[in-house]
């Protein structure tokens, strides 16, 4: 069960930081559920890679988790709203 909470951290942060992305770039190509799901996606991508890089020696595991989770999520969430708006044109 220890070694699902880093996980269950970076798509709740990963989900977090994407919807908060979108709302400040005020992104209405895609709609909260889609998102959602590629803030979850991207908030494992980034917390994966920044323990990869060395990110929790700095930082306690589930800091880094979350950090790195709003990050990618955040990212990730953007990147898609971008890719859904020049579709649409």
């Amino acid at each position: 069960m220890e070694a699902l909470l880093p996980l269950v951290i970076q798509l709740i942060a990963g989900a977090i930081g994407g919807n908060a992305a979108s709302a400040a770039l005020k992104q209405h190509a895609i709609n909260v559920v889609a998102r959602t799901i590629a803030g979850a996606i991207g908030g494992v991508a980034g917390g994966m890679l920044l323990g990869m890089v060395g990110g929790e020696a700095a930082m306690t595991g589930l800091i880094a988790a979350g950090i790195g989770g709003l990050i990618g999520g955040g990212i990730l969430s953007t990147l898609a709203g971008l890719v859904m708006a020049r579709a649409h044109r």
